[in-house]
């Protein structure tokens, strides 16, 4: 499935700031153990979302 736009809604605006700097690590990272480890700093972050909530045409996967 695909969306054309993911929201994430935080209850706190340092949560929403460790996640984007966790997803801009992932990003940016070239080597792949960084890479592993901006994931998992994403994993942790993402758990803190109050609501994600997307928006667009959601296609089930044909393959």
């Amino acid at each position: 499935m695909a969306a054309s736009q993911v929201v994430l809604y935080f209850d706190r605006q340092e949560d929403a700031l460790l996640f984007t700097l966790a997803a801009s690590s992932v990003i940016s990272a070239e080597a792949p153990g960084r890479a592993n480890e901006a994931l998992a700093k994403i994993g942790t972050e993402i758990r803190k979302a109050s609501r994600i909530k997307t928006e667009g045409v959601l296609n089930p996967s044909t393959s």
